[in-house]
């Protein structure tokens, strides 16, 4: 199959998309030459265009290799096994992401000219490249996306090779691909016309588009109340400015802060499941991120306990100073020692969550916790169970420990997070909430 042109390409894909409209996607162009593609996509569909801005992390003497991507708001896919194999370094890795990080920055900001980005959180997600060669970078975009909540991940393109499809159906939830021809050995010979995409395209196609959409209605609940959307913050914490998601439904009754644990942020796709659980039943969210994406980078940042704990202390401040609502705290993994370690401290916190977290990493101050605390640990997940079990007999509050059978550490099994999410859930309107008369 040939085309003619990028936007040929792009009608033609959207032709057989048609089954994703009443998910009410969002549409996003690879740049540069993806755009004029994705544009005639979201076009056809009637969904937002958005550009999605990845950059691949290479090993340092060997750039085809990469052991990584990031993307926008801090989000990091960091393959350990690439970073072990390849023996990288602390030092080599951080300058590798400083680097890519501010090209990604750079891109960014010139493609969408001082547009915000669109928020992904629980959509399903459109990924549209102009052709896929070896499919590296859609498989880092397909990441980047699903790390910033997306629901649903397809990825969309004109032409592939067959052993790069295959692949890529493993890191999208779907792929649609018009030609799979197998004498393929470049994009470009199945265009008539493959000049290049120039930056001024990109800007003025996702300009178009943007002028052209109108305002989207926000999903709404099974009760048919709509929920505000995430509305992004920066909280002042430990003397820097931290990037996070502030979204309170109408009528509200308390907020829950949500610390996460190592190697994660305020994307992870399991707490925004159990943040949209809570928001269902009319409970305010707070995802932020506890460490800078500078900070992230050394390992040993993700366990000093105390400075984590201090930031959520003073993003607590941050949100008193803003929202006169009952705080609770919802922590995984190490996330969840910093937020007993800062109830601790704080008398005023209603309740307290951890979800396969390591709370024995608070250490003595547990002891001191009067929130409410409800312990969550997957039945297979035996080691992080018994550090749970001592953790808790260190506990003098009312406490219990909740164990989800057949889970594992992430929660992964089909179910698990789920049922981890209505235990917080109830957890937290029981403690936070004045019940209605």
């Amino acid at each position: 199959m040939f085309f003619a042109h990028r936007a040929d390409a792009g009608q033609r894909l959207a032709a057989v998309l048609g089954h994703l409209r009443q998910d009410r996607p969002v549409v996003l162009g690879l740049p540069r030459g993806g755009v004029p593609v994705a544009y005639e996509v979201a076009r056809a569909l009637g969904a937002p265009l958005d550009v999605i801005v990845v950059r691949k992390l290479g090993v340092p003497y060997h750039r085809e290799l990469a052991f990584g991507a990031i993307g926008e708001g801090g989000v990091r896919v960091i393959s350990e096994e690439i970073v072990r194999l390849s023996r990288v370094g602390e030092k080599d890795r951080a300058a590798v992401e400083q680097a890519e990080e501010a090209e990604l920055v750079r891109q960014a900001g010139r493609f969408r000219a001082g547009r915000p980005r669109m928020r992904l959180d629980g959509r399903t997600v459109i990924v549209v490249d102009d052709g896929i060669a070896t499919g590296a970078t859609a498989a880092a975009a397909c990441q980047v996306v699903r790390a910033m909540g997306a629901a649903r991940v397809v990825l969309a393109a004109p032409v592939a090779p067959p052993d790069a499809v295959a692949w890529l159906r493993t890191e999208a939830d779907e792929v649609v691909c018009l030609s799979t021809p197998s004498g393929f050995s470049a994009v470009g010979q199945w265009y008539q016309d493959f000049s290049q995409t120039p930056d001024e395209e990109v800007v003025s196609l996702l300009a178009q588009a943007a002028a052209e959409a109108g305002p989207e209605t926000e999903p709404q609940g099974e009760s048919g109340a709509g929920v505000e959307a995430d509305v992004e913050v920066e909280v002042e914490g430990g003397g820097v400015r931290l990037a996070g998601d502030l979204a309170l439904p109408p009528g509200a009754g308390a907020v829950v802060v949500f610390a996460h644990g190592s190697g994660s942020s305020r994307h992870s796709p399991r707490n925004r499941s159990v943040a949209a659980a809570l928001r269902e039943a009319g409970l305010g969210t707070l995802l932020f991120d506890l460490l800078t994406p500078a900070e992230e980078a050394r390992r040993a940042n993700v366990f000093d306990i105390e400075t984590l704990a201090r930031r959520l202390t003073d993003a607590t401040h941050w949100l008193r100073s803003r929202e006169s609502l009952p705080i609770g705290y919802f922590g995984a993994s190490t996330g969840a020692a910093a937020a007993l370690w800062a109830a601790a401290d704080d008398t005023e916190v209603g309740a307290v969550v951890s979800r396969g977290g390591r709370p024995d990493l608070a250490g003595a101050r547990l002891a001191g916790v009067r929130a409410p605390t409800l312990l969550i640990v997957g039945g297979r997940d035996t080691m992080v169970l018994d550090l749970n079990r001592q953790a808790q007999a260190q506990l003098r509050c009312e406490n219990r420990l909740d164990v989800v059978p057949g889970a594992t550490h992430l929660f992964e099994e089909p179910g698990a997070l789920e049922e981890a999410a209505g235990l917080a859930r109830d957890w937290f309107t029981r403690h936070l909430t004045v019940p209605e008369r």
